[in-house]
């Protein structure tokens, strides 16, 4: 059996860079070893798996070339993105994934938003826990290294200065070692900015699920958003810049809505661009 599986990107800055992600549009043919060969066949940090659903609209299924993963942002960004280009797809949308139902809109310009679940703070850790992965000298220490969650559990790791937080060079095993011990997805550096008008620079690490670094990750900037929005300043939009050390600048949007320091609904978002099929036998 052929399958076509789309490719886009997400999170793209003036049209350039972001994150790419396999799509495979009606996936209801497929068993889940399917969806896994072909995930690792395509190599990209995820692949998502649209079906339909007796619960929303359309059921979203993510697969990393290694491992089923909860929820992916970027990908879910690319695939409304996708449908609003192959169909002309616009308006809100309810997804199925096994994070919940969450709400998608679709811009008429194209621009997609998709609802992330309301943050969780987890456990805080010494910086002296990265030893040996990444300088534990160039951690912030004004702020907090912590466990959030908006969908995907990520470490988060605030950086004294943007040119560290570029110059870093993970250990790779370790830090995947430390992500399994401490049950989290990945790390998600960031160093505080003002230039061109973002609230933060970023990378984002996740070994565990054999992605190195990714250039665009919508559910780590969504808890990265919340973060700040407790510990930082309280904003309506947060604006992230990513991938800037991979050479893929991507540009990562996220609302919040809140009443006093109660965070009632997170939105990230941004733009997409198709970038082709390939065709695989399963």
């Amino acid at each position: 059996m052929k399958i076509d599986v789309y490719t886009a990107n997400a999170f793209c800055h003036e049209g350039m860079g972001g994150n790419g992600a396999g799509i495979v549009l009606d996936a209801g043919c497929l068993s889940r070893s399917d969806k896994q060969h072909i995930a690792t066949t395509m190599g990209l940090s995820e692949t998502v798996f649209v079906c339909s659903s007796d619960k929303a609209d359309f059921s979203l299924e993510y697969f990393t070339p290694a491992a089923e993963v909860e929820l992916c942002g970027h990908a879910t960004i690319a695939t409304f993105g996708l449908m609003h280009v192959r169909n002309g797809l616009s308006g809100r949308f309810l997804i199925e994934t096994l994070s919940g139902l969450l709400e998608v809109v679709v811009g008429n310009e194209g621009r997609v938003m998709m609802q992330q679940r309301t943050p969780e703070f987890y456990d805080v850790y010494a910086p002296e826990v990265f030893a040996g992965c990444l300088p534990a000298e160039w951690v912030m220490t004004e702020l907090p290294v912590q466990a959030v969650s908006t969908g995907l559990k990520d470490i988060l790791l605030p950086v004294d200065s943007v040119e560290h937080l570029r110059q870093m060079k993970p250990d790779f095993g370790l830090m995947a070692e430390l992500n399994r011990r401490q049950g989290v997805v990945g790390v998600h550096a960031f160093a505080l900015t003002k230039e061109g008008g973002y609230v933060a620079e970023c990378r984002n690490f996740a070994p565990l699920y054999d992605i190195d670094e990714e250039s665009a990750t919508g559910t780590s900037n969504c808890a990265l958003a919340c973060y700040l929005h407790r510990y930082v300043a309280k904003r309506p939009e947060y604006r992230f810049v990513q991938g800037v050390s991979m050479g893929q600048t991507s540009e990562i949007v996220v609302s919040i809505d809140a009443i006093d320091d109660h965070i009632a609904k997170v939105m990230v978002g941004g733009e997409s661009i198709p970038t082709g099929v390939r065709q695989l036998e399963v």
